[in-house]
């Protein structure tokens, strides 16, 4: 049976007893922190395969994070200032009401401008690139969102107008937030559940757009900024909520719908300058200078191959050129007729034994004739020069 709408939360938290009374642990910011970890998540898996510095996603979170926190307050407060500061800012507002985070109101444009901020002091300490870091954060920020937006489900915040829509959101009529002088069975449009849908179908939109066409310089954070905005312009023109409303062009209608409008515009322009300017630098995550040196890779490379690699002989060394005993022998330089002496069989030469090089001749030509420039095997009054045979593959 399909219900007639969405019922109203039964719970916005719960309370943990501590020996000196308890700790209220709210729904809205669960839902916000669940929503940061998930964003993080997959932001560190496509932070990864972009070839960053190892646990540098985190470095940079813990600038971000608290930085976006508190911009998104701000810009909230701002936003909607009569509790705060009262209608026409009388000073009949509550100002102890800014840091009560739990009671909602975070605005997304200060928490990415603030966030950003962060995010650049981040990027600097770890030696990479914001623009990178923006563009492989942009899915999971928008995924941050589409969970984060349940919080005010639970808040029972921040609805639409009344609607007879099957999906219609019920609000308690004892609640702070119900609409005075409206009917109490009246349905309101779940405006939180447009927002977090639409921002699901984008994470998806934007990871198939970057793995067909690589967005890089932050072309893909502008393309965030675009979708989110598109959304959101409709989104919040069906609120109504109390929010701070401009007049421009002869249009009066709510702040975030015109900051909304505005981000659309200039993460737009944005967009196509970038595409149009040719890339100067290599692409990669790393600032200049702060690339992986080659002693660092390299290093790298000989911890990863264990103990077998100090006992392997370097590739670039001719078989040829390593000795009887196992040591190596460079095929360009001189040895004494004495060191020959000592590569060869039973540490002997002269007449009557074969050297080593004149049995591997003889292996060669079916033991019929001595390989050019090396005596016969017996003959007398021959014995080995006094400079090593010349390894193969030097000519």
């Amino acid at each position: 049976m399909i219900p007639a709408s969405i019922p109203s939360p039964d719970w916005s938290g719960f309370d943990i007893p501590l020996p000196w009374g308890s700790l209220r642990i709210h729904a809205y910011a669960l839902c916000i922190l669940l929503g940061i970890i998930a964003g993080l998540w997959l932001t560190s898996v496509r932070w990864s395969k972009r070839g960053a510095p190892e646990g540098s996603v985190w470095d940079i979170a813990i600038w971000a994070i608290p930085f976006g926190i508190i911009g998104g307050r701000l810009y909230h407060v701002v936003s909607s200032p009569d509790a705060y500061f009262g209608p026409g800012f009388d000073g009949t507002g509550d100002l102890s009401l800014i840091p009560q985070l739990q009671r909602g109101g975070l605005g997304i444009w200060g928490a990415v401008l603030l966030g950003a901020v962060g995010a650049w002091i981040g990027c600097r300490k770890a030696g990479v690139k914001l623009s990178a870091f923006l563009d492989a954060a942009a899915p999971g920020l928008l995924l941050a969102q589409a969970i984060g937006r349940w919080g005010n489900y639970f808040n029972q915040e921040l609805f639409g107008g009344p609607t007879t829509l099957p999906w219609g959101l019920q609000i308690d009529a004892d609640n702070a937030n119900f609409p005075p002088g409206m009917a109490a069975d009246t349905l309101f449009h779940p405006t939180f559940l447009y927002e977090s849908l639409w921002n699901l179908a984008g994470v998806g939109i934007l990871l198939l757009l970057d793995r067909k066409f690589r967005f890089r310089r932050g072309r893909l954070f502008c393309l965030y900024a675009i979708y989110y905005t598109l959304g959101r312009v409709w989104i919040e023109a069906m609120r109504i909520d109390d929010a701070e409303l401009i007049n421009l062009f002869g249009i009066t209608t709510r702040l975030n719908v015109w900051t909304s409008i505005f981000v659309l515009l200039g993460a737009l322009a944005a967009f196509i300058i970038l595409g149009l300017r040719k890339p100067t630098e290599p692409d990669t995550v790393y600032l200049p200078g702060h690339e992986p040196s080659a002693t660092d890779v390299e290093t790298s490379g000989t911890e990863n191959s264990g103990t077998d690699a100090e006992n392997k002989v370097p590739a670039t060394v001719p078989a040829e050129a390593v000795s009887a005993h196992g040591s190596v022998h460079h095929s360009d330089s001189a040895v004494s007729d004495s060191e020959s002496r000592d590569n060869l069989p039973d540490n002997q030469s002269g007449p009557g034994h074969v050297s080593a090089p004149a049995e591997a001749s003889k292996e060669s030509t079916g033991g019929t004739k001595p390989a050019t420039g090396v005596p016969a095997a017996g003959a007398p009054g021959h014995q080995a020069t006094g400079t090593a045979p010349e390894a193969e593959g030097t000519k």
